[in-house]
C-alpha cells in the first residue's frame, strides 16, 4: 500500500512539470510578415501562460476586434512591461505577426502608446 500511494504522490508531483514543457508553436503566425495596427485597446489580460491584447481597429467606417497573444508575464516583465502598461482605452500602435489563417489575430512585436512610449521591435 505505501508503495502505491509513493508512486501515485510521484505521478502527481511529475504532472505539473510535464504540462509546463507542453506547449503551442508559433507555427500558426507568419513570422515573416509584420503588420501595424492602430486602435483601442479593449482589454489588456495579465495571465500566464501568456498575456493577450485585444484591440479594437477602425476600418472603413467599421470596428474590427483583433486578438493579440504575447508572451508570458515573466518575459515581458524583463523587457520592461507592467501589469499597467495597457489600459482600456489607450490609443496604440501594434506591430503583429498575423495569423496564418487571415483571422483577426497575431503574435506581438512592438507596442508604441499615443504619448510616445514604445516597447518591443520597432526595426
Amino acid at each position: 500500500m505505501k508503495h502505491a500511494l509513493r508512486l501515485a504522490l510521484a505521478a502527481a508531483l511529475l504532472a505539473p512539470a510535464g504540462a509546463a514543457f507542453a506547449h503551442h508553436s508559433y507555427a500558426m503566425f507568419d513570422m515573416n510578415k509584420t503588420v501595424p495596427l492602430e486602435g483601442t485597446v479593449v482589454k489588456f489580460k495579465w495571465q500566464n501562460p501568456h498575456a493577450f491584447i485585444e484591440i479594437d481597429v477602425p476600418v472603413k467606417g467599421q470596428t474590427e476586434r483583433w486578438a493579440i497573444e504575447m508572451t508570458s508575464p515573466n518575459n515581458l516583465t524583463n523587457e520592461g512591461w507592467k501589469r499597467t502598461t495597457l489600459k482600456t482605452g489607450d490609443k496604440v500602435t501594434l506591430k503583429i505577426h498575423p495569423l496564418r489563417n487571415g483571422s483577426k489575430g497575431g503574435s506581438y512585436v512592438a507596442v508604441r502608446k499615443a504619448d510616445g512610449f514604445m516597447l518591443g521591435d520597432w526595426k
